[in-house]
């Protein structure tokens, strides 16, 4: 979940990003089957001045039928920083 973040972070930022922290992860679901299809949704939740939060979401879905429910869900907070890894502002 945390490299989704990252990658939802770094995509919206185009900056160098750090995890800072995971601020909740809740299991809705745990047991996964064999043809099951897992997807990784991650979507900036809320932007400050040099940090951001991502929220992610983990929806299982069986190969053969239509139903896909939400499993994970969590939130993770990164931290811009410059070539001397400093916090800096995101643009």
């Amino acid at each position: 979940m945390d490299e989704a973040a990252f990658i939802t972070a770094t995509r919206f930022s185009r900056q160098k990003m750090f995890t800072v922290s995971s601020d909740r992860i809740d299991f809705k679901q745990t047991n996964t089957h064999r043809h099951t299809i897992i997807e990784l949704v991650g979507k900036v939740a809320y932007i400050g001045n040099t940090s951001l939060k991502v929220r992610v979401g983990i929806f299982v879905e069986q190969m053969y039928a239509e139903d896909r429910q939400k499993a994970v869900s969590g939130v993770f907070r990164f931290v811009a920083t410059d070539d001397s890894k400093r916090p800096t502002k995101i643009n």
